[in-house]
């Protein structure tokens, strides 16, 4: 899997860089935490620090292009982006949090 960055754009009122990606793979669209971990990789970032917003693959094809948004630590993304999203980017929770919801259940 081959990760390329098309464009970065720096947002410092959320304390994050918005980065749009280009994906090249020989077999299915990678799954999303394959991608979160490579893109990590090349950024030279923690894989917590990085949330996938989307990834497009068109029809037959094997390049997939991705938004992504590349926060300056782990707090700031839990602080900013949507409870859905840090689920399916697998961004742990904060531990008061966590706690919470363990004596609910």
């Amino acid at each position: 899997m081959d990760v390329d960055i098309i464009s970065e754009e720096e947002n410092p009122m959320l304390h994050r860089t918005d980065v749009t990606f280009e994906l090249a793979h020989e077999d299915a669209t990678p799954e999303r935490l394959q991608v979160r971990d490579s893109l990590a990789a090349k950024l030279n970032k923690n894989a917590d620090e990085v949330v996938i917003r989307k990834l497009d693959t068109k029809f037959g094809m094997r390049k997939t292009v991705g938004e992504a948004k590349v926060y300056e630590s782990a707090d700031h993304a839990r602080d900013v982006e949507q409870e859905h999203m840090l689920e399916r980017n697998k961004i742990i929770a904060d531990e008061g949090e966590g706690e919470a919801e363990a004596e609910e259940a």
